[in-house]
């Protein structure tokens, strides 16, 4: 079957794609910004890619198309998808019908960490023999690339909350019928199709609403938004995590910066890790990928070993440059939630090292103005922030540590007069940022 994907070079559909032509099909897509590290995959993986949406991209007449949920009508490749009466589907359809069927799902929701902790939970799996298939909003460093199909029983799937088309509104994750679900936290995010929590937690409840009763759900402790959610109807066990707290699964911390702490099972000490990752997020993502990887027969001990040889994610505060005593890193982080807890672990990290943080806003949300007032909190952590928007008309309430830059000229050149010995710059954006990583790491 040829199968064409439209918006092929997110990291969902990407992902998708590498499943289809693993399972043997002919696999093309179009995507208006092709570029690494999706497009390289992509490529890797012999796919063809087509930069541009146009009606002529359809000339071979694919048997499916499947449609990302960034395509709208008006896009001229979904206009002649519905005027030649092809066959098109939404991505989360397409997977639930041609791949999840009879899989023991094992799903990672929530606003944040779901990438790095499915792919902790893919790990463990792998690490202990199970073989897993998987799906992953990023590339793992373990494995390489986002996503694979095998033989065995198992998937891990991160679940995104955001619709699955322009055709389908309903959340993606409520196609994937998991056994094993895990909710990592919740808060209001995707201001584009969501107009409050209350909207986001009826998807939450929708997708409780479809693990078994036989199944688990893991959920952190004393979580306010997802605690609501539970209360709309939950007919699945929970098991809760935690940090110092009376979660089933609990981990003290023995660093301030979350690289070395205890886990427990109850009131039994299951042992200790110590890895590169910082940040008590991270602490949380490793205690629910366990928690779920308990559920499936895997043991506490076996787990942690796992996972003290976690190699994290791509893009997940990768060091992509550290010269001269200047560190830089790559994150993805774009939710003010996400970049205080980044740069809050960072700090625990490297005590009073100099941190420098650029921030691209260009999440929907953020374009919205919705975070405008809690951005500069986020930062408090860096000694200097740095907001880059080149077209930005929305005013963001500002911090004394924080400055805003409309081109990347006067991002470079504020870099260059504030680094120093032992600076740690942070790059965080759901995008490319302009290629910026690489221009720091030549110029710096």
């Amino acid at each position: 079957m040829r199968i064409h994907l439209l918006g092929i070079c997110g990291t969902f559909m990407a992902g998708l794609a590498v499943l289809a032509k693993q399972l043997g099909h002919e696999v093309s897509g179009s995507d208006q910004n092709v570029y690494p590290p999706m497009s390289d995959q992509l490529r890797q993986q012999g796919i063809i890619l087509k930069e541009g949406y146009c009606a002529e991209n359809l000339d071979d007449k694919p048997d499916l198309v499947i449609i990302g949920n960034a395509l709208s009508r008006g896009n001229p490749e979904v206009e002649a998808v519905l005027n030649q009466n092809l066959c098109y589907t939404s991505g989360a359809q397409w997977l639930a019908e041609n791949v999840l069927q009879n899989k023991w799902v094992l799903a990672v929701a929530g606003t944040h960490g779901k990438t790095t902790t499915s792919s902790m939970l893919a790990w463990i799996l792998e690490s202990c023999g199970y073989n897993p298939s998987f799906l992953i909003g990023g590339i793992p460093l373990n494995f390489g690339i986002s996503a694979r199909l095998t033989n065995a029983n198992f998937f891990v799937i991160e679940a995104d909350e955001y619709d699955s088309a322009f055709f389908d509104k309903r959340s993606k994750f409520i196609h994937y019928r998991p056994r094993t679900a895990i909710l990592n936290n919740l808060e209001y995010d995707h201001a584009d199709i969501f107009p409050d929590l209350a909207a986001i937690q009826k998807q939450f409840h929708h997708f409780i609403r479809t693990v078994p009763s036989e199944g688990l759900l893991i959920a952190p402790e004393n979580d306010l938004a997802l605690e609501e959610t539970l209360a709309l109807g939950c007919w699945t066990p929970v098991t809760y995590t935690s940090i110092q707290g009376q979660g089933t699964w609990n981990a003290d911390l023995l660093t301030s910066d979350g690289s070395h702490f205890s886990i427990y099972l109850g009131v039994h000490w299951q042992g200790e890790i110590r890895w590169n990752l910082t940040g008590e997020h991270n602490v949380r993502n490793a205690l629910a990928a366990m928690a779920a990887a308990y559920h499936v027969g895997i043991l506490p001990k076996d787990a942690i070993h796992a996972l003290t040889q976690f190699q994290n994610v791509k893009r997940r505060m990768e060091v992509i440059a550290n010269k001269n005593g200047v560190t830089i890193y790559d994150d993805f982080a774009h939710h003010p939630t996400a970049i205080a807890t980044t740069l809050d672990g960072l700090r625990q990290h490297v005590g009073g090292a100099k941190i420098i943080a650029l921030v691209e806003p260009r999440s929907n949300t953020m374009r919205l103005g919705v975070h405008q007032h809690t951005l500069a909190a986020s930062l408090r952590a860096a000694d200097l922030a740095i907001i880059y928007q080149p077209d930005s008309h929305s005013a963001l309430t500002m911090a004394n540590n924080t400055v805003v830059y409309q081109t990347l000229d006067e991002v470079v050149a504020r870099i260059k007069n504030e680094i120093q010995q032992n600076c740690h710059i942070v790059l965080m954006s759901n995008g490319s940022f302009s290629g910026l990583h690489l221009r720091l790491a030549k110029e710096l």
